[in-house]
């Protein structure tokens, strides 16, 4: 299926269909070398995860706040870098041409606004969860739970795109497993995509985010040197650049068709503003990127891990049009037609990166590590997504709502019953989705935007933000979210499929960049609610003061505790006084 109308095509098929996902052009079958790698790296993961086994919820949500800034920021890049990264960016690109660079310029701003306006502001609320956050930002076990359900639905329909990158690049590495262990029901892509999400299941369910952290800068170095040295070695292969490829990918160009390189001349300007502002605001409001701030001793490594992130994911990102340029013009001379109909599928774009060291000739074995660099980004934010959603459910919901004098032990078994149950469901939902990974994710992102990042943002800078403002902004956000979701048809739940259809809701509010309405309607709801309303309390107005306070921190240390001590030693006198 080419995809022609992003907002039209994409977003108007439902997430499940029945056909099987099968790459044209990728070389599907065992191969032993490659094989070797994955089964290494794989095994590697599930080492680290039991060694680095946790037994407590400081180690299970916050790896002990013991992560250093360099660390962290690989694992940043890791936990960021997901499929949609190393992969679906490129697929973009190649299929979307200039519109696929809303992708690369929304997903790297938005770490300039965390850097500068979120992430030492965070570190010094100093909770577990973004869910945890809100609920004691806002005073509110509600808004706890409006969070935590949103955290969850954010990690399944992120990790659908993380899955749907496991199947088709596990196609090239294992081929078709049913071949050798016949799996009564699944095809080539299934049978690899929940092989690889049950083992991202075990090792998660074991390490929590102490083990996932150690994880995760394994997997950036995994991942980052096979997308650098793959592109390099594609462009030397293939004679399209020398040392510089990020550089000399230009060249090219002026050969592509108009629709690669022509501005919007496969969508609007205004869906390619829509597709940035969403996703530069979804950085912002996603929870397995927040809780990375949370992990460090302080406000300090906080920004210089943010900092660090940033580079090691503009590593990859600037990397990222070059392959995907590569790619286009060897599936063009060797495949087919790119564009047109039929033009290349949404399957062989969501490989491109696999498919151009391929089609490059290059050997074997290094194609197969090209492509487990893919299976790594993917596994790296699954991770992170799970712990983030688990954390949800086990600490925001279980022990601070449901059973609050839940003991350590009763948190992590729950912690580790809600990852395998969020694996379960993504599993279930990614046997069959249509959308490619981009796609998928860029829905997560809008949901991100819309309901959670007004609350943080907010509440770390404006001292009147209060409960009644917050419930009903977070209300608001997720109707807006879900009305273009199932305007265009998505999860199948209104008419068949289909959607409503409304054309002028399509074009003005498309699921994939419906922030760029919601966000403006959920900063306005929860502002004037909370005029009209009482101002909250005095407590939770230092608190806010304190997280922008000159004065260092220590590593275990919240702004709630240090506002609680102030007052007992001056009174009730205001934090700033």
């Amino acid at each position: 299926m080419n995809i022609a109308a992003l907002a039209a095509t994409l977003a108007m098929l439902p997430l499940q269909v029945e056909e099987a996902l099968l790459p044209e052009g990728l070389d599907i079958g065992f191969k032993l070398l490659p094989a070797i790698i994955v089964i290494v790296m794989m095994l590697s993961f599930l080492a680290v995860g039991f060694f680095f086994k946790v037994a407590n919820t400081d180690d299970m949500w916050v790896a002990g706040r013991s992560i250093g800034n360099v660390e962290n920021g690989m694992a940043i890049g890791a936990n960021w870098m997901s499929a949609a990264s190393y992969l679906g960016m490129a697929a973009l690109i190649a299929l979307d041409g200039v519109y696929g660079l809303a992708f690369v310029v929304g997903w790297t701003t938005g770490y300039f606004i965390l850097l500068i306006f979120m992430a030492a502001q965070m570190r010094r609320f100093g909770k577990y969860t973004a869910p945890d956050f809100v609920g004691d930002r806002f005073n509110s076990d509600t808004a706890r739970a409006i969070a935590a359900i949103t955290t969850f639905l954010i990690g399944f329909v992120y990790a659908l795109g993380q899955a749907r990158g496991m199947g088709l690049v596990g196609m090239y590495i294992l081929g078709d497993i049913n071949n050798v262990v016949p799996i009564p029901g699944l095809d080539a892509y299934q049978a690899m995509m929940v092989l690889f999400m049950i083992v991202t299941i075990a090792y998660l369910s074991l390490s929590g985010m102490l083990g996932a952290t150690k994880n995760m800068a394994l997997q950036y170095v995994i991942l980052i040197v096979a997308f650098l040295v793959g592109l390099l070695a594609t462009g030397w292969a293939a004679g399209f650049s020398t040392v510089l490829p990020q550089l000399e990918y230009g060249q090219l160009i002026g050969d592509l068709s108009a629709e690669f390189s022509e501005p919007f001349a496969t969508h609007s300007y205004y869906l390619w503003v829509a597709t940035c502002f969403s996703l530069i605001f979804g950085t912002c409001g996603l929870p397995h990127v927040l809780v990375r701030f949370y992990t460090v001793e302080n406000e300090r490594v906080a920004r210089w891990s943010c900092t660090w992130g940033l580079f090691f994911i503009a590593l990859l990102y600037l990397s990222a049009p070059a392959f995907a340029a590569f790619g286009t013009a060897l599936y063009a001379d060797q495949v087919g037609a790119v564009y047109g109909d039929p033009g290349m599928t949404a399957a062989a774009a969501d490989v491109i990166v696999v498919l151009a060291a391929q089609l490059a000739n290059l050997p074997t074995w290094f194609v197969g590590f090209v492509a487990a660099g893919g299976i790594a980004a993917a596994v790296a934010t699954t991770a992170g997504l799970f712990i983030a959603a688990s954390s949800a459910i086990s600490h925001d919901i279980y022990a601070n709502i449901i059973n609050e004098d839940a003991t350590q032990r009763q948190q992590v078994i729950v912690g580790r019953l809600s990852i395998v149950a969020i694996g379960v469901l993504s599993i279930a939902f990614a046997l069959d989705p249509q959308a490619p990974i981009a796609a998928l994710v860029s829905f997560a992102f809008a949901l991100a935007a819309i309901v959670l990042f007004p609350m943080f943002f907010l509440g770390l800078w404006w001292e009147k933000t209060n409960r009644q403002g917050a419930l009903a902004g977070m209300s608001t956000g997720i109707v807006l979210w879900f009305i273009p979701m199932l305007n265009e048809g998505q999860f199948g739940l209104v008419n068949g499929g289909a959607g409503w259809g409304i054309e002028v809701l399509s074009t003005w509010m498309p699921a994939i960049g419906s922030a760029l309405i919601g966000v403006p309607i959920v900063f306005a709801v929860t502002i004037v609610v909370s005029l009209v309303t009482e101002d909250p309390p005095k407590k939770t107005k230092m608190m806010v003061r304190q997280c922008h306070s000159p004065d260092p921190m220590g590593k275990d240390v919240t702004a709630a505790e240090v506002v609680e001590r102030r007052m007992e030693e001056r009174g009730d006198a205001p934090a700033d006084d």
